[in-house]
């Protein structure tokens, strides 16, 4: 019998979370060492269609207690029962290590992304819920002034819609600003430790996109390491420079975005179908952050893809470029067709009852 491989995993110190709206599976997750939990409304938005008899009644009971309430309300309504579901089952983690772990990422409105004020607003409402919450934002130039902002008040925030490089300087600058502001208020600063998700698979997947339409031809395989290249640069940068911030990987595609960016420095998230694949693969985990991709796959991304530059360089893009690099754009795209998804699925409800 093959041995649970995630276990294996935190065994090293290397810490993951499971990204999944669904409670249940992050149980599972925590069971073999999982230490927190992300979601998103593409991620609720299929947890209503993959598990409808967890999601419907919870729909249900509000739409029947809050009769006036728009589809927007109860939405909101059921993101919030998930996610205080959710941070009670990784409570147990946040107390055991003194509020370093244990977090619950939960997701500001993707529709308000182009608004620093509606996003500050969110977070404030959200960081009540519970108290190891940490608030999911946008790292576009007006996102990350919002994450400034939401660190100096003493939130715990997460970048998201981030793949690249300068994205992550970027909002570790952010960070550093906010926790400046949060000291001079006299806020405990020192618990305030913020997280930087890098959307590995989605760089990958943008770059796919690029070389279909632009008809480059690429060696089989060299793609698949966009992502991971431009992960463990960022790793690099942060060791070097000091950078806070914790690095955290997303959007998984195959295994070797989870094999080879294992670290005792960096977390990820790992979805619960892609996660429960990795945990009775035939090879153990090892620690292979740092271990460099290899030259030959470097120089063909860097000959062949200006966006990969931008994104593994650290002077790639200037912040306001953020929000029209193609991954960026696809990405916030797909959010907002998510949350559609679930206002659909809310409307039908509202419709029948």
């Amino acid at each position: 019998m093959i041995p649970a491989r995630m276990a294996q995993m935190s065994a090293l110190g290397a810490d993951w979370w499971n990204d999944s709206g669904v409670p249940a599976e992050l149980s599972q997750a925590i069971a073999l060492g999982a230490v927190g939990g992300t979601s998103n409304p593409v991620i609720v938005a299929q947890a209503v269609k993959a598990q409808p008899d967890l999601c419907l009644p919870i729909i249900d009971r509000n739409l029947t207690d809050f009769p006036s309430a728009t589809e927007d309300d109860i939405a909101w309504k059921l993101i919030h029962t998930l996610a205080l579901d959710a941070a009670a089952r990784l409570l147990p983690v946040f107390h055991a290590t003194r509020g370093v772990k244990g977090f619950l990422s939960v997701q500001v409105n993707p529709k308000y992304y182009p608004s620093f004020e509606l996003m500050v607003a969110q977070a404030t409402q959200l960081t009540r819920l519970a108290p190891n919450l940490a608030i999911k934002v946008p790292a576009t130039a007006v996102g990350i002034a919002a994450i400034e902002e939401m660190t100096a008040r003493g939130f715990r925030v997460n970048a998201t819609v981030s793949f690249t490089v300068p994205q992550a300087i970027a909002v570790a600058d952010a960070f550093a600003r906010g926790l400046q502001r949060a000291r001079t208020a006299g806020l405990p600063a020192d618990t305030i430790h913020p997280y930087i998700t890098l959307m590995i698979g989605r760089v990958d997947d943008h770059l796919k996109r690029v070389a279909a339409h632009q008809k480059i031809a690429v060696t089989p395989g060299v793609l698949d390491w966009a992502g991971i290249a431009v992960f463990k640069n960022a790793h690099r940068i942060f060791q070097q420079h000091g950078y806070a911030g914790t690095l955290l990987a997303a959007a998984y595609r195959h295994e070797a975005h989870w094999s080879q960016i294992v670290g005792r420095d960096v977390l990820q998230t790992i979805p619960f179908s892609w996660w429960t694949q990795f945990n009775a693969t035939s090879a153990p985990p090892a620690l292979t952050l740092e271990q460099p991709v290899d030259a030959a796959i470097l120089a063909e991304l860097r000959s062949k893809f200006p966006d990969f530059i931008r994104a593994h360089d650290p002077n790639g893009m200037p912040p306001a470029s953020f929000l029209n690099y193609g991954a960026t754009q696809h990405t916030l795209h797909q959010f907002l067709g998510g949350y559609d998804d679930l206002i659909a699925a809310v409307r039908a409800r509202m419709l029948v009852l």
